[in-house]
């Protein structure tokens, strides 16, 4: 891709109809949502949310004559044997609808949205309502959807903000999502970290995979020891760019091997070794248990959700 993307009219309209008839949905886990949708009564769907949030096959009478015209004008319909389904998913998050991946998260594109977004957005949110100094300046690394960006976007009406990805199928759906929300600063633009776009930042903020994934899907696989590399990337480009008074809000998972957290140990020296001031909390001390299944975390004890917050101290 080169350039910015531009927004996907035929989309907007979709979702634009879906907002009028008063739609939302909240994204749940792939494990859940698996669980969810093997159950007998789930096979088919009975409404838009079992279409757009559920992903499950539907008939195409379920649906408005105009709904299912928009569906095909925005290329998203899929057959699946006597039915349709949706190559998207529509989400609610922020007083806004997203749209993103159709489950399950399975190619290597995937626009990922989940719980994880969430609380991604509300750390953001958190820190934007406790930092004194205006955002005029700021990057979404690994952008997915756009929900952080667009939420600064929101809250920083006059803010420049690069949405940043290698995905271009992240991109395209960033671009469209910040359209739909009605926000003007946002630029998608390709970039691997802070690679393609140049200068300081007053905020940066990211959400990077942080697991490790047997598929090598990139919205999933964080790499390192225990998916924790990616993360540790992303505190090394934003340490040299944050301008006077910057921060940087990173929302991650970090495997806890014999009590110790080595994800901590290594970008909070990494912090002090660059004069940066830092804050780290754990968000939930025990997500996807399931993963202490896989060989990859044989010695962890647990995964948590934690939130580093990086800080450059202001000129004096």
């Amino acid at each position: 891709m080169t350039g910015r993307p531009d927004p996907n009219p035929a989309l907007i309209a979709l979702v634009e109809r879906l907002r009028a008839l008063g739609y939302s949905f909240t994204t749940v886990t792939p494990a859940t949502h698996a669980r969810v949708n093997a159950r007998p009564q789930a096979a088919r769907a009975r409404n838009l949310r079992d279409v757009f949030g559920w992903s499950r096959p539907f008939a195409e009478d379920l649906l408005p004559a105009d709904l299912f015209a928009a569906m095909h004008a925005a290329g998203v319909l899929v057959r699946d044997g006597d039915a349709w389904r949706s190559a998207i998913r529509v989400s609610s998050l922020d007083g806004e609808l997203f749209v993103h991946s159709a489950y399950p998260p399975s190619t290597t594109d995937v626009v990922f949205f989940g719980p994880d977004t969430t609380r991604f957005v509300a750390a953001v949110v958190d820190h934007l309502a406790h930092r004194a100094a205006p955002v005029r300046r700021a990057v979404d690394i690994g952008c997915g959807s756009g929900a952080a960006g667009i939420a600064i976007a929101k809250r920083a009406p006059d803010a420049e903000i690069a949405l940043v990805d290698i995905n271009d199928a992240a991109l395209a759906a960033a671009a469209t999502n910040s359209r739909l929300a009605g926000v003007h600063g946002t630029v998608p633009r390709r970039s691997d970290l802070l690679a393609d776009v140049a200068g300081a930042f007053d905020l940066v903020v990211s959400n990077p995979p942080f697991m490790l994934d047997r598929a090598g899907r990139t919205y999933r696989d964080g790499g390192g020891t225990y998916g924790e590399g990616l993360s540790l990337a992303v505190v090394e480009a934003a340490r040299t760019r944050l301008a006077p008074g910057g921060s940087l809000v990173l929302f991650t998972g970090s495997a806890i091997v014999d009590g110790a957290d080595p994800f901590r140990r290594a970008a909070t020296a990494a912090c002090e070794a660059a004069g940066l001031g830092w804050t780290y909390r754990e968000l939930d001390p025990d997500a996807y248990g399931e993963e202490l299944d896989a060989p990859a975390y044989a010695e962890a004890e647990r995964i948590a959700l934690v939130v580093l917050t990086v800080t450059r101290g202001a000129p004096r």
